[in-house]
């Protein structure tokens, strides 16, 4: 069985005739790690913190397991699994 994952952009949307830069895939892949993860907006997580959940997560589910339970995530709950995907990208711009 595949899944396939829609991968929403949070983002802003680019201006006509404006290009947004890629982000590198490494980052997606933590991005939906840290989506998939335990840890939680309350917990104020710092960069060890957000180190640390990104590396268990992947340990625990493996990247296809990131992907879908995001994918899972955003099938069942759109509206809160776009806050915590824009959670998610917020810290990875903090911490990268």
């Amino acid at each position: 069985m595949t899944t396939t994952a829609l991968i929403v952009d949070t983002a802003a949307p680019a201006l006509p005739g404006k290009r947004t830069p890629a982000q590198p895939a490494g980052d997606n892949a933590r991005c939906r790690a840290l989506f998939a993860s335990s840890l939680q907006r309350s917990d104020a997580p710092g960069a060890a913190a957000v180190a640390e959940a990104i590396r268990v997560t992947v340990q625990q589910l493996g990247t296809d397991g990131c992907t879908g339970q995001m994918a899972h995530e955003f099938g069942d709950h759109p509206e809160a699994a776009a806050a915590r995907m824009r959670w998610a990208r917020s810290l990875l711009l903090i911490w990268p």
